[in-house]
Parts: C-alpha cells; sequence; structure tokens
C-alpha cells in the first residue's frame, strides 16, 4: 500500500488509501455493471450498520481503558509465563462475544500497553471462530457436536498462533508490530508502558476528557474507513463468486479437497451467521464435513472485513503470520473433523 501511494502523483499522495479505494471499486461497477452499485452500496451500508454496536462498544471500552489508565491493569493481568497466557488468551477468545471487526480496538489496544505478541495473537484468532450466540447457531444448524468442535478448534487455533508467534518473537523478531501511526507509532508489545494512576472517574480530569475524544474519535474513523472498504469488497465478492464454485471446490472428502475448501473460504465467506445455513446445504449436497469445518473457521477470521481490518493495523509480517497460521490451523481443524466422522 505504501509503494502504491508513493507511486501517484504529488497532489495524490496525501488522499486517504483507503477511500481511494472504495471511490476506485465504484467507479469500476458503474463502468461495468451499473445496476450493481445500488445493491453492493445498500449491503455496504447494512453490514456496517450491523457491525457497528459491537465496534462502538470495543472503541469505547479501549478509549476508557486508556483515559483511565486502566490499561496498566490489563497489561499486568498478562504479565508472567507466556504459556500461560497463550492458553488463557485463546479460551477467553473463543468465549468472548466480539466479532472479527469488533475485536481490532481491543487488539490495538493490548499492543499499545506493551501486552506481549504471543498471546495477543492468541486471542486475535480464536476471537472471531466462536462466540456464545455463535456456538447457540450453530449447534441448531449444524448440530451440537459440529459446535463443540469448532469451539474446541477455535480454542487450538489460536494456541497454535500464539505458541508459534512465541518462538518468533523470543528469537527478537517482530519487536514492532502495529504499523506506524498505530497506538504508540508500532512500538507496542516490547515492554510495560511505566504506570500511570487509574482514575476510575476519568471525567473529573480535562486531560483525561481529551485523551478519551480523541482516543474514540481517531479509532473510530480509522475503523470505519477500512471496515467500509472491507464491506464493499464483500459485497463485489459475494455478487461474483457464485455458491456453485464453493460446492464445486469443497464437494467431496480428501485432503485437496478440505484445502480447497480453506481457500476458497476467505473470499467466498458471507459472515459467521449467513455462512452457517449455506454450509448446511452444502453438506447436505455431500460437502465433506471436513470441507464444512475447514470453510467456516478460515472464512472467520479471514474473511475480508477481518483481514482488511488487520492489515490496517498490523505491519505486513504480522498480517502474513496471522493468514498463516489461521489458514494451517483451519486446514488441520478440517482433516481432523473428517477423520471423526469417517471413524
Amino acid at each position: 500500500m505504501t509503494a502504491l501511494v508513493a507511486a501517484l502523483p504529488k497532489g495524490l499522495r496525501n488522499l486517504d488509501p483507503a477511500l481511494m479505494l472504495i471511490a476506485a471499486v465504484f467507479v469500476a461497477l458503474l463502468l461495468l455493471d451499473p445496476g450493481e452499485v445500488t445493491n453492493i452500496a445498500i449491503f455496504a451500508v447494512k453490514a456496517a450498520l450491523g457491525v457497528a454496536p459491537f465496534l462502538l462498544m470495543s472503541i469505547m471500552i479501549a478509549a476508557y481503558a486508556s483515559a483511565s489508565s486502566a490499561d496498566n491493569l490489563i497489561a499486568k493481568a498478562f504479565q508472567g509465563r507466556q504459556a500461560t497466557m497463550i492458553i488463557a488468551a485463546a479460551l477467553v477468545g473463543a468465549l468472548s462475544p466480539f466479532c472479527s471487526c469488533g475485536v481490532i480496538p481491543l487488539i490495538a489496544a493490548l499492543l499499545t500497553m506493551g501486552v506481549p505478541l504471543a498471546p495477543v495473537m492468541a486471542f486475535w484468532l480464536a476471537s472471531p471462530i466462536m462466540d456464545p450466540s455463535m456456538f447457540i447457531l450453530t449447534a441448531g444448524t449444524l448440530g451440537t457436536d459440529f459446535a463443540i468442535a469448532k469451539t474446541a478448534a477455535a480454542i487450538g487455533v489460536g494456541m497454535f498462533g500464539g505458541f508459534g508467534m512465541w518462538l518468533l518473537t523470543s528469537r527478537g523478531l517482530l519487536a514492532n508490530p502495529l504499523r506506524a501511526g498505530i497506538g504508540d507509532g508500532g512500538c507496542g508489545g516490547s515492554t510495560v508502558r511505566a504506570p500511570d494512576p487509574v482514575v476510575w472517574k476519568f471525567w473529573r480530569e480535562p486531560a483525561r476528557i481529551t485523551k478519551f475524544r480523541n482516543s474514540t474519535i481517531s479509532n473510530t474513523l480509522f475503523l470505519g474507513k477500512w471496515l467500509m472498504l472491507a464491506f464493499v469488497l464483500e459485497g463485489v465478492m459475494l455478487t461474483y463468486v457464485p455458491a456453485d464454485f464453493v460446492k464445486s471446490v469443497a464437494g467431496s472428502g480428501g485432503y485437496l479437497t478440505v484445502l480447497g475448501a480453506t481457500l476458497v473460504g476467505i473470499p467466498a465467506y458471507l459472515n459467521g451467521y449467513a455462512a452457517l445455513p449455506l454450509v448446511s446445504g452444502l453438506l447436505d449436497q455431500g460437502m465433506a464435513p471436513g470441507a464444512g469445518m475447514a470453510f467456516l473457521i478460515a472464512g472467520g477470521v479471514t474473511s475480508i472485513p477481518a483481514a482488511i481490518a488487520v492489515f490496517a493495523l498490523a505491519r505486513l509480517p504480522v498480517f502474513a503470520l496471522y493468514i498463516l497460521f489461521a489458514l494451517i490451523g483451519s486446514f488441520t481443524a478440517g482433516i481432523l473433523w473428517q477423520a471423526l466422522m469417517v471413524v
């Protein structure tokens, strides 16, 4: 993205890249398929409104923690043995109510507090796969066994990414996980900041009120534009990637089928709730159980909104590892579930 912006004429370099991409998508649609412009715009707005309550809640929580200095207490809770933190983070992530987009402000806050990247990655990977309401809907649509297995997979993928990241960071790699200008300028995750006194009623101090307001506004604008781009692209994918393509790739058993379902889950995934009836229908039509599991897990973590939010927040190596851990974990979960179903 940086190289793309640098290649632009000097007068265009100050334009926001996310807004430029949104405009470019709609210009292309106007030229190539004007009949879909309104439908995709409506889809993007509805999707944004749907995620808005969760996103705003997480932004407000992060802003409150920053303004009151309560984030130092959270950072202390993540100190200690990293192995214990990674396991706990994966468990909490799989049970938390945050969606893949709503968790982003909390991830940024944790990293800028100085929480190690490994447990943050465990939480980051596990959170979008499962939550309490998703468990109930999965059990009702695909069965209790499938819901329990998906929950176990969420914890397993989180632990896999967390321990994998721990191995890398213990060798001095990935010291600056955040992009420059995000949080503390991209230097979070290495050391915990010098503690400030916690002031729970921060609104009594003008400086803390300003900090809360600035944090809320900046995070809302930053995430809002990137998520709107994500939902526009998701609308394009849903319009032009047919469901029959998913079935053709993931319709039978075997390693290649599960691998295909893992990879196709990235562009073809709707959202956690809308994907359930799709997978249920495909399973009824012959999709392999392991392929269905891999599709749901890979799509949840690497769906377009989640992936773009991570790309906007994290440096490229961290983003690449996030995708890699998700794909390997999803493929493994699919293979294991397929093996259990065959027995």
